[in-house]
Formats: structure tokens, sequence, C-alpha cells
């Protein structure tokens, strides 16, 4: 299974990288498809069309993302729901993210730093989640489409 998550993130990387330019419209709804999580040596996919719906909304100045499950909690695959929103800035491919807003609190006034590709309809956002004082500190991969 890891060779497979690493071959994964091997072939986003090996995508190439498209430029991306200020005037490239990230403004939309996206829906999160997949994401690569590397904490230390640990690996881990998360195919997130499985059993729950995440999107991310994106305007002129903020973003917020909503996750939730698609069984309404009725099964074992119930997913907490999580929200959160904030102000972002892109300058180039370089997205800078200031989550002002957070279903779990601790992660509030915390800024994230990604660089992103647009490729298409596929949004990419790679960037390291880091919060000293709950001990996060990972790599993560994101892959989103236009919903």
């Amino acid at each position: 299974m890891n060779k497979l998550i690493i071959l994964y993130f091997l072939i986003i990387l090996a995508c190439g990288q498209p430029s991306v330019e200020s005037s490239v419209n990230i403004q939309d709804t996206w829906r999160l498809i997949s994401g690569v999580k590397i904490n230390g040596t640990d690996t881990t996919f998360t195919d997130y069309t499985k059993d729950q719906k995440v999107l991310k909304i994106i305007n002129d100045t903020h973003f917020s993302f909503i996750r939730h499950d698609l069984n309404k909690g009725t099964d074992s695959t119930n997913t907490v729901f999580v929200a959160g929103a904030g102000t972002y800035q892109l300058e180039g491919n370089q997205y800078r993210e200031h989550l002002e807003f957070c279903s779990y609190r601790p992660w509030e006034e915390h800024d994230f730093e990604f660089q992103i590709r647009v490729v298409g309809d596929t949004l990419i956002q790679t960037g390291v989640e880091k919060i000293e004082e709950l001990g996060v500190d990972q790599i993560i991969t994101e892959t989103y489409i236009r919903d």
C-alpha cells in the first residue's frame, strides 16, 4: 500500500510544473477528491470521494471548507462535520491561508502556505501544516476538482 501512495505522490510531482499566474482563476467551488499526508516516516493516502464530501469555496478574498459524511451519520462511516474559513493571498503559485474560524478551535488564527497548480479543472495544493502547540508537523498534498 505504501508503494502505491508513494507512486501516486510521485506521479503528481512528475506531472510538470505548469505556471500558475495571479490571473489564473481559483475562485470557484472545489471538491476534494484525494489527499496525501506525510508525517515523519508515515504516509497516509485518503480517498475523499468515499462516504464523505469535502468542499472548498474560494472567492476573491476568502476561502471556506466543509466536510460531512454522506450517510447522515447512520452507520460506522459517520464523519465528524468539519468547517473552517478565513482569508487568503495568492501570488503566482504561492497560496497562503489565514484560518480565522474552525470547528476545531485550536487550529484558528494559524497561517498555512502552499504551492498550487491548476491543470484544467484540477487544483493541486502542497504545503506544510505546522502548529507546534498541537504537535502538528506534516506535509500535505490535496487534489481538488471543480464542483
